[in-house]
């Protein structure tokens, strides 16, 4: 028997059941966009730890400053003691994306946390409790956040969930268009979207609306730029906060630091976390002052966020993102790997849909070129093969039925080329008749 699968034996007999596993590979060592096994096969990334690799593995910059900082102070609380690596970090975090004539940030330990602390302050700052959320959302496996998200296969039996949560249809232009034009569907949409305000919940106790620009675990859809910017002018009018989830679109991923550049709009709150740290955990919540500052003292903190060693790898990780222009890789890789897939759709009609922003490119497999017949069975045959063949790549959609690509943005033409490929033939070997 091979490392690897005593390994996954292992995993299988102590880990519950109810652990994901995209894909039966172990890992013991990576570095760039290569990972290597226990038994020493090498796979090429297109995974990313699910976009949390922007920058790649273990970039030296960033393993020298927490070795660094680990001599110095791993730990130490930041309510008990202040100290220079989470001030310099929000600092950082604030030019990088100000929201308004001032901002301020908060840190976290991850993603949930940063949506979880996202809605406290919002309805702080408000007096109200109501959040609209969107359908293919997804904001984490916290309560709050399950009960933000919206794929039912991570909440069975976890209910009950937290109240005050309204769910309105996200704005799938493929999967919702219905014959229109993208000008008419997004009128309807936002018509759609103020009569909600109306029917089903009352305005004046809406506090905030949490949105992914490009929903990550939804399947990689994309909103209509022109929707958002409407969005944030309802928002505004009706004294509802605007809170963007960042987590997996920021940092590069989309060819510029955040998802909201593409738009045009700077949200009231936004989320943060993945890419920020190179694999540590962290995450932020970034806001305006004005909003940030109305909370209460004692509701924020927690006894790890912030910690020493992360914030020292997210300013390393930041810097060395800044030195090597990861916005430009961004856009280099997302171009190269949409172009492949558009050419690849033409190629095999099991791709119903190819879409994405930057280097956040997905494709989603059907049946009979119909969105309402999703083909998660070709999906998780697609990777299992890619898996044998050399490349780590993992799905997403409420059908778990869209390849998505998160490789670092790091990732050499060849390399990129090479898992693209083996992608392509995987899927023509799965779908010639």
């Amino acid at each position: 028997m091979k490392k690897s699968e005593k390994l996954i034996a292992r995993r299988n007999a102590i880990v519950p059941e109810g652990m994901g596993m995209f894909s039966p590979i172990t890992i013991a060592s990576a570095k760039g966009a290569i990972t290597k096994d226990v038994d020493g096969k090498e796979y090429i990334d297109f995974a990313g730890g699910i976009g949390v690799l922007n920058a790649g593995h273990c970039p030296r910059a960033v393993v020298d400053a927490i070795v660094r900082q680990s001599k110095q102070l791993i730990h130490a609380c930041f309510p008990v003691a202040i100290y220079e690596p989470y001030v310099e970090l929000c600092e950082v975090l604030a030019r990088l994306f100000p929201h308004g004539q001032k901002t301020k940030v908060m840190l976290t330990n991850s993603g949930a946390e940063a949506v979880e602390n996202a809605i406290k302050i919002a309805r702080q700052a408000t007096g109200k409790q109501g959040i609209l959320c969107f359908t293919g959302g997804f904001h984490g496996r916290t309560l709050l956040g399950m009960s933000l998200t919206s794929k039912t296969g991570y909440k069975i039996s976890c209910g009950p969930f937290a109240p005050e949560i309204y769910r309105i249809p996200y704005p799938d232009y493929y999967k919702r268009h219905d014959g229109l034009s993208m000008d008419q569907f997004v009128d309807r949409e936002l018509k759609a979207f103020e009569n909600y305000l109306h029917n089903m919940v009352d305005t004046s106790n809406v506090a905030a609306v949490i949105m992914e620009l490009v929903q990550g675990e939804g399947g990689f859809v994309v909103a209509p730029k022109v929707y958002v910017q409407d969005l944030h002018r309802i928002c505004k009018a009706k004294g509802i906060l605007l809170i963007l989830d960042e987590v997996q679109t920021g940092f590069g991923r989309t060819g510029k630091w955040s998802a909201y550049e593409h738009y045009n709009v700077v949200p009231d709150i936004s989320t943060w976390a993945k890419s920020m740290g190179s694999g540590m955990p962290i995450g932020a919540v970034i806001g305006r002052a004005e909003i940030m500052d109305k909370t209460t003292k004692g509701t924020l903190g927690g006894t790890y966020p912030g910690n020493p060693v992360a914030c020292v790898a997210s300013l390393a990780t930041i810097q060395y993102m800044i030195d090597i222009d990861i916005n430009s890789k961004g856009e280099k890789v997302g171009k190269t790997v949409m172009d492949f897939f558009k050419k690849l759709q033409t190629e095999c009609n099991a791709i119903g849909d190819v879409r994405g922003l930057g280097a956040m490119v997905a494709f989603e497999l059907v049946k009979d070129k119909d969105p309402n017949q999703p083909d998660a069975e070709l999906c998780n045959a697609l990777i299992r093969g890619c898996a044998k063949k050399g490349l780590l790549i993992i799905s997403a959609g409420i059908s778990g039925n869209v390849i998505r690509v998160l490789s670092p943005l790091i990732i050499s033409r060849p390399q990129l080329q090479k898992g693209l490929a083996i992608l392509r033939e995987e899927l023509l070997r799965l779908t010639k008749s």
